[in-house]
């Protein structure tokens, strides 16, 4: 069977590599780069699974900058490209979705097209009648950057909305490449599979929300966050994870998911929703006053990457925490090994470490790093549990 991947991001990559062990993928991109070291067996993006995968897997996989190439003779065709949250329209931006759904209709009429990308609740539906075509799912992806090929082979769960023949069968190709045997499959229907991603994922904004709003509130007081979290997280219900604070959530997908299901709620009670969002700003201007009461002449950010072991650096919570110190005259500088340009937000980026360092009068890090411990003394970090 030949399979079709739209987006050879953790979501793509991830899913392409899963079914390549039983069938034929082919994975378009429209960045040529990418595409070269995939075809090289090289993996563009920061996870050790996929690497692995791509060196030594017996694999039938390949990548184009040809969506003919792709999609023509394709069965199953998944779209897994980047959907950012268009603050103008306060939606989800789907045009690349949009996009994907045209290209593959122009070639491949047969298709049976699975969205993996996250979109407003409704999206699928509404797009099936406005272009009058039964072959379009959804299927929500639930991974964690840096853990994608981890996360597919090894599902919590499978969800794909469409209670139809097609969709059972996508799951089946799903949990036929996954190294857990007894996933538990969920068919729903299209909307209720999208509310699925969005409601999951703010709830997780919401988890990292509250613990962040624990520990201002033990900074405030003159508490140890540490002991009280760690005690807190002793009930099973609380759970010990997803507990350390931070800058506040970021990454690809909490803060998008959680504004979207804030503007898909309009017709509903939704203070807790807005809350969730409004407590992540919140907690970067409290993290911003912290460290402005230290009177720095000069603020290192180490790292924008959203978190350890990633690749991304957008929508990372610390950007929000810089732009508010940079808005009130204190010069800024930035390390990040990622950035190939000279400035970011207005602010110069320091290529090299020892000079960052120097430089600094306070260096500001989401997570605690090794490359840090000898200039402890003027790091500014809410890490207290050393992980995500």
């Amino acid at each position: 069977m030949k399979i079709a991947v739209a987006g050879c991001g953790y979501v793509g990559l991830a899913n392409a590599l899963l079914l390549a062990q039983h069938h034929e993928v082919v994975a378009v991109d429209t960045v040529a780069q990418k595409v070269a070291l995939l075809n090289d067996r090289q993996c563009p993006i920061p996870d050790a699974g996929l690497s692995d995968w791509l060196e030594n897997r017996a694999l039938n996989f390949r990548a184009t900058l040809d969506c003919g190439d792709a999609f023509a003779g394709a069965q199953y065709v998944i779209i897994a490209t980047p959907t950012d949250f268009d603050a103008a329209t306060q939606r989800i931006d789907t045009r690349s979705v949009d996009a994907v759904i045209r290209n593959v209709l122009a070639v491949n009429l047969q298709a049976v097209i699975v969205i993996k990308s996250t979109v407003p609740v409704g999206y699928t539906a509404a797009t099936s009648r406005a272009l009058g075509i039964g072959n379009l799912l959804c299927s929500p992806e639930f991974l964690r950057e840096g853990r994608a090929l981890d996360d597919v082979l090894h599902p919590p769960k499978i969800v794909v909305g469409g209670q139809t023949q097609q969709a059972r069968e996508f799951a089946t190709l799903l949990a036929e490449g996954a190294t857990r045997k007894d996933v538990p499959i969920v068919l729903t229907g299209s909307s209720e599979a999208e509310a699925i991603k969005l409601f999951g994922n703010t709830y997780l904004a919401m988890r990292i929300a509250f613990f962040n709003e624990l520990d201002s509130f033990a900074v405030t007081h003159g508490l140890d966050a540490r002991q009280v979290i760690s005690a807190v997280c002793k009930d099973p219900r609380v759970g010990d994870h997803y507990n350390n604070p931070s800058f506040g959530y970021g990454g690809h997908c909490l803060p998008k998911d959680a504004m979207q299901l804030l503007a898909d709620s309009e017709a509903t009670p939704h203070t807790l929703i807005r809350s969730i969002v409004e407590s992540n700003a919140a907690r970067k201007d409290f993290v911003a006053e912290q460290i402005l009461r230290r009177e720095p002449k000069v603020v290192g950010i180490y790292r924008l990457a959203a978190k350890s072991g990633s690749d991304s650096v957008r929508g990372a919570s610390i950007q929000g925490v810089m732009k508010r110190i940079s808005t009130r005259g204190v010069e800024v500088i930035v390390h990040e090994p990622l950035l190939a340009e000279a400035s970011v937000q207005g602010c110069r980026v320091v290529s090299d470490l020892a000079a960052f360092k120097a430089r600094a009068d306070i260096i500001v890090a989401n997570r605690m790093d090794p490359q840090l411990q000898d200039v402890a003394a003027k790091v500014y970090t809410r890490d207290l549990f050393g992980n995500n």
